[in-house]
């Protein structure tokens, strides 16, 4: 069997590596060809293309590289063609994927969607095209069920597949002693940065993170590099007070007391992992404006949707700056007056998404309808 997936962010990648892992434990035969990253090729080889060249964000800057994406697009159509896979298995991604799953459906290739497009969020109406193209439809939150319901479809819930990263990692986890030692940190309690993976959120944010900790004498701070950016791209960022790695997010996060996060699924791994956070987003005002006018969610985090409920602060666009990032951030470390709270909100949140097995779930369902 002749898999084709795609994927276009690096939570794909995280969640690509994992089904591809789940579906070769259940067929070690299946051939796999793929666009996205590094996980995703430590299990079949080097991509088509790679995310590191997919990642635009925003109205503007897809709009600034429409050539380069409507390109990316034709290749891709190009390159399925003549893989003729026995199905197309797209991970989130929407603005891509929905137009390669709609070309797809009228070749007759199969069609699965793991990690709903969040057209709860904004572009309702693409529930239509996703019910007339999509063969089967995995969902990962609990409220999206309900959501598709109301549109006379059935999607499958399979539960969030980042329970399933977190669990894997527990069981390399390193202790915070081992983690410091390894990467020749002081004692000082950790911060840590999370600017997100793409150039255009990291060129906008990182610089306002950085000059919210300037006060926090008593800490260390380590940014999370994103693997698929070159390391030089962060050397104007860079500080004397500050560190960077590369492919430990999780163990930065572990060790550290509190965390400065790009909205995203990095709000989710954050909170899954226990450590406090203020939530951070900011986009260029012409993005801004339209997703202001369009969007139709009262959250934009993963931990706040799911519980319905304010439980990490958001600081959006103007909120979005050192003073408010630097008075959040005192309240969540240790001793802070929101700390605690936030904790027992995680609980109750772990508790909502229930147990793991996303990516067993799918990799099951997967083979028995292409079958």
């Amino acid at each position: 069997m002749k898999l084709y997936i795609i994927a276009g962010e690096a939570s794909g990648d995280l969640h690509g590596s994992n089904m591809m892992k789940a579906l070769l434990k259940e067929d070690p035969t299946i051939e796999f060809r793929f666009w996205g990253g590094d996980k995703m090729a430590e299990i079949a080889g080097p991509p088509v293309k790679h995310i590191k060249d997919l990642a635009f964000m925003g109205f503007a800057e897809v709009i600034l590289n429409l050539k380069t994406i409507l390109g990316n697009i034709k290749a891709c159509k190009m390159d399925i063609e003549k893989y003729q896979p026995d199905g197309i298995v797209l991970i989130d991604y929407p603005g891509f994927n929905l137009r390669i799953a709609e070309w797809a459906k009228s070749k007759g290739i199969k069609v699965y969607y793991y990690v709903s497009p969040q057209i709860w969020a904004w572009k309702q109406n693409r529930v239509h095209k996703i019910k007339r193209v999509v063969d089967h439809l995995f969902a990962i939150l609990p409220f999206e069920k309900d959501f598709y319901k109301k549109f006379n479809y059935e999607v499958e819930y399979v539960g969030h597949p980042l329970l399933d990263a977190i669990e894997q990692y527990r069981l390399i986890q390193k202790s915070p002693d081992e983690f410091r030692k390894e990467n020749n940190l002081s004692d000082k309690p950790i911060i840590a940065i999370l600017p997100g993976s793409r150039k255009q959120e990291i060129k906008v944010k990182l610089p306002i993170m950085l000059e919210a900790i300037k006060d926090f004498k008593n800490y260390q701070f380590i940014i999370a590099g994103a693997p698929s950016l070159d390391p030089t791209f962060y050397t104007d960022f860079i500080k004397s007070d500050t560190t960077i790695l590369f492919g430990k997010t999780y163990d930065i996060l572990s060790a550290s007391e509190a965390a400065i996060v790009t909205s995203g699924t990095a709000t989710l791994e954050t909170a899954l992992l226990n450590i406090p956070e203020v939530v951070c987003y900011k986009a260029s005002p012409i993005s801004y404006s339209i997703a202001k006018r369009l969007v139709k969610i009262k959250y934009i985090s993963l931990v706040n949707l799911i519980m319905d409920d304010e439980i990490v602060t958001e600081l959006i666009q103007h909120d979005c700056n050192s003073a408010d990032i630097q008075k959040e951030l005192k309240s969540i470390v240790i001793g802070g007056s929101k700390r605690q709270k936030m904790l027992e909100d995680y609980h109750k949140m772990a508790e909502i998404l229930g147990g793991g097995g996303a990516s067993q779930k799918v990799a099951h369902s997967l083979l028995k309808t292409i079958q």
